[in-house]
């Protein structure tokens, strides 16, 4: 239920001082609760793709969003006749578009189960053929449940942030991927202006991983480095926040302040008429309130959400 779902997340990622969580052992099922809560506030809130975005000039936050999305199969080449994984893909916005985009067939992994369904109904309302153009499964990206070499080419968007071991969640991914295969993936990252010895940096950060159910933040000098250490060439590493020709990706949070400010007072309302659960008031401030944290993390530079690699095995 909302109310021991919230209290074991509050408890399990809580943490200070840049340290991340002690408990890492419980982040799968952590992370698990963290989409009980919060997915249909995303759904409802943000839309089908649980990702942020370069804000292009002159265009909307869905094209943004969209154009975000399908650079990744324009890396890859995926197209009609390959098949890849999107690891964890969320309720499917980004799968959707990816599939419809390239032809190509997308197998999607999420942990959790409710996403799953939601995944597959808004594909087949989109359009999509099931088993045919795509597929989705729960499991767990730190034990892929393929054989070796099953895929042309491997994703994930804001996803392998949650992972308590980014080694062992590449290693995974390197392992079903054919060699020759391509994995493109948008990790969050502190910046190489981040400095531990502030306080207002390690502040933030820990705000971002809690409200996020992330186990801690990596730098972005690690993404690469893992890579290499399981097998990865990187062929690629940049910053895509770092856009001069683009618009701030948390320039969407300050345009949709007040929206989110009267979300949060009808979660309030309809939370103390019993109408949502008592506790989901909780859950809503905790993303609410991260709203600014986000924007102090982009404006000081010390925080990116799409840090890009492209990787070959």
């Amino acid at each position: 239920d909302v109310k021991s779902e919230w209290k074991d997340y509050d408890k399990t990622f809580t943490q200070s001082n840049g340290d991340g969580i002690t408990d890492k052992d419980h982040t799968k099922d952590g992370v698990n609760m963290f989409y009980n809560l919060v997915t249909d506030i995303y759904e409802w809130g943000w839309g089908p793709s649980f990702h942020f975005a370069p804000m292009l000039k002159g265009k909307g936050a869905l094209e943004s969003s969209i154009a975000h999305e399908t650079r990744i199969p324009d890396t890859l080449g995926l197209k009609p006749g390959t098949v890849a994984l999107d690891v964890g893909c969320g309720i499917g916005g980004p799968l959707i578009t990816i599939a419809s985009h390239s032809g190509a067939k997308v197998i999607g992994v999420t942990i959790n189960s409710y996403q799953v369904e939601r995944c597959r109904t808004r594909a087949i309302k989109a359009g999509l053929r099931p088993m045919e153009d795509f597929d989705v499964l729960q499991g767990n990206f730190l034990d892929l449940k393929f054989d070796d070499d099953s895929f042309d080419n491997v994703y994930a968007i804001e996803a392998t942030c949650h992972s308590p071991d980014l080694e062992k969640a590449y290693s995974e991914i390197y392992r079903v991927l054919k060699p020759g295969g391509k994995f493109v993936n948008y990790e969050w990252v502190s910046t190489a202006v981040y400095d531990p010895r502030n306080a207002d940096h390690v502040r933030c950060i820990d705000k971002i991983n809690y409200a996020n159910a992330l186990p801690e933040m990596r730098k972005y000098s690690d993404i690469a480095s893992v890579a290499r250490k399981v097998g990865f060439k990187v062929l690629e590493e940049r910053d895509l926040a770092q856009n001069s020709t683009a618009g701030d990706w948390w320039g969407i949070l300050k345009t949709r302040k007040k929206k989110y400010k009267v979300n949060d007072i009808m979660i309030k309302v309809l939370s103390f008429l019993r109408i949502l659960p008592k506790n989901t008031k909780d859950v809503h401030k905790m993303l609410y309130g991260v709203l600014e944290t986000f924007i102090e993390g982009g404006e000081l530079g010390i925080f990116s959400p799409m840090y890009m690699v492209v990787l070959e095995k």
